[in-house]
């Protein structure tokens, strides 16, 4: 157990409360040394390589969501993909943190490829399908509810409400593809010849594959 600081009022100090750390999170330590002792097996200067630098081909736009993680997916190493990831893989011209990471991908890293890559069973976009409360992130759902109006037609014929969902997760990558596209570090380095290509991906949940929507720009 660790001590947390807690504050007395009678005594006007701090106390040390035991706080008791779950075997769950003790685990990830125990994997993380376990995976770091195959690596040196393999090869002795690994880490040592890894350290002097990165030098990734592709930037990649995923979901926060905890079951889709980009490298596992892919099978990458470290040093193989930048990631930058949100709710519902969104490319938002108004957020900071996706732009400053994708100027840094294209005109630091000089990434030759940047993907966008929902997937399927996405529960910011069906949040974004329904017509509930959910705070603050309904600002951020509104980026969404945007490609279902631009959409509208074509997803209302969907008469099957999975499929419906479903159709919606690839229209908004594309979107999302677009975006990437319009914004002012891809538009420069259009300019200047040195754009990376931009495609939009799938991943489906359930099969556990990768879907490439040949969207590519």
């Amino acid at each position: 157990m660790l001590p947390q600081a807690q504050y007395n009022p009678g005594s006007g100090k701090k106390y040390r409360k035991a706080v008791t750390i779950p075997s769950s999170y003790k685990k990830l330590f125990e994997n993380n040394r376990t995976w770091v002792e195959g690596k040196k097996r393999g090869d002795k200067d690994y880490f040592s390589r890894l350290s002097k630098g990165q030098k990734p081909e592709f930037f990649l736009i995923g979901c926060s969501d905890s079951r889709v993680s980009p490298d596992l997916i892919t099978g990458a190493d470290p040093g193989v993909l930048f990631i930058h990831r949100n709710i519902a893989n969104l490319a938002v011209h108004t957020d900071l943190n996706f732009l400053s990471a994708l100027q840094y991908a294209v005109e630091v890293l000089r990434v030759k490829h940047v993907v966008v890559k929902g997937h399927y069973y996405c529960g910011g976009v069906r949040a974004a399908m329904a017509d509930d409360y959910y705070g603050l992130i309904d600002n951020w759902l509104m980026n969404i509810r945007d490609v279902i109006r631009l959409h509208e037609e074509e997803l209302n014929a969907i008469t099957d409400e999975e499929q419906r969902f479903r159709r919606l997760v690839e229209l908004n990558v594309i979107e999302q593809v677009k975006n990437v596209r319009g914004t002012s570090v891809m538009q420069k380095a259009i300019r200047n010849g040195t754009a990376p290509q931009v495609h939009g991906w799938v991943y489906d949940l359930h099969e556990g594959l990768l879907k490439d929507l040949e969207v590519s720009q």
